[in-house]
């Protein structure tokens, strides 16, 4: 059956605002494919995987900060996310931690394990029927030129871009 397999390497390639809608989302990529995973995530998550990402360090620890810090501190080691489902479009993923030599998977929201992913260098994987459902090919030119045009806005964004007018 298709999708059966090993998990697929994925690399972040950033996050965006999608408009009209203001919904933010994380867009990841095979790393050896052609295959793009688009996940609409929350402001809040946005917010944490893109500073992060910039290397932005907030002067006091944000949630994912904290769990980082947590993980570090009980001697865990993050090892893997993997984007495991996708069920009447709501994305699942486990979090796998390294707990002196025994394998303890967290049930989680992709965009959280994501933002503990970036800040830790944790691999972040999804299940081959994950792709065969939700991936998305740019094959042809007017594609290619919509990832160009997003690469060049992930330059270009900050955190501030995320930042709704009702948040402190």
């Amino acid at each position: 059956m298709a999708g059966d397999g090993a998990p697929i390497p994925l690399e972040i390639v950033g996050v965006r605002v999608e408009l009209p809608s203001n919904q933010p989302i994380v867009l990841l990529k095979e790393q050896d494919g052609t295959r793009y995973l688009p996940i609409w995530i929350g402001a809040n998550e946005a917010t944490a995987i893109a500073t992060a990402m910039e290397g932005v360090q907030p002067p006091r620890p944000l949630t994912h900060d904290l769990m980082r810090s947590v993980i570090d501190a009980v001697g865990a080691l993050a090892v893997r996310v993997v984007i495991t489902e996708m069920r009447d479009s709501v994305f699942f993923a486990d979090l796998s931690l390294d707990v002196s030599g025994q394998e303890v998977k967290i049930s989680s929201r992709p965009s959280d394990a994501i933002a503990l992913a970036v800040r830790t260098g944790t691999p972040v994987l999804a299940a081959p029927a994950v792709l065969d459902e939700a991936g998305v090919h740019f094959e042809d030119e007017d594609e290619e030129e919509e990832v160009a045009r997003f690469r060049e806005f992930l330059e270009e964004v900050t955190v501030e871009d995320f930042l709704g007018g009702d948040q402190p």
